[in-house]
């Protein structure tokens, strides 16, 4: 069952890159790219979980893809803010 939910969250995730991207390549909004970016990241992070067999203990290397997804969204906001 966890591999059927890994797989689902990576494909909605993937939907969502989609269409940030196609919302930056109509507007041209730096926000638009950097949130579609943080769902790739996304989207690789629960690809690997869903398709790896690693142990628990050697896991939490996984989720260092998740922190870079965060830290872009992050960045996105503060270069939206600056800008204006």
């Amino acid at each position: 069952m966890q591999h059927f939910l890994n797989g689902s969250i990576a494909a909605l995730a993937g939907t969502a890159a989609c269409f940030f991207l196609r919302f930056f390549l109509r507007s041209g909004e730096r926000l638009f790219l950097y949130f579609s970016l943080a769902f790739l990241c996304f989207f690789a992070n629960y690809l690997v979980l869903g398709l790896s067999q690693t142990s628990v203990e050697s896991r939490h290397y996984v989720y260092v893809i998740r922190l870079i997804a965060f830290g872009l969204i992050i960045v996105g906001i503060l270069d939206k803010n600056r800008r204006s």
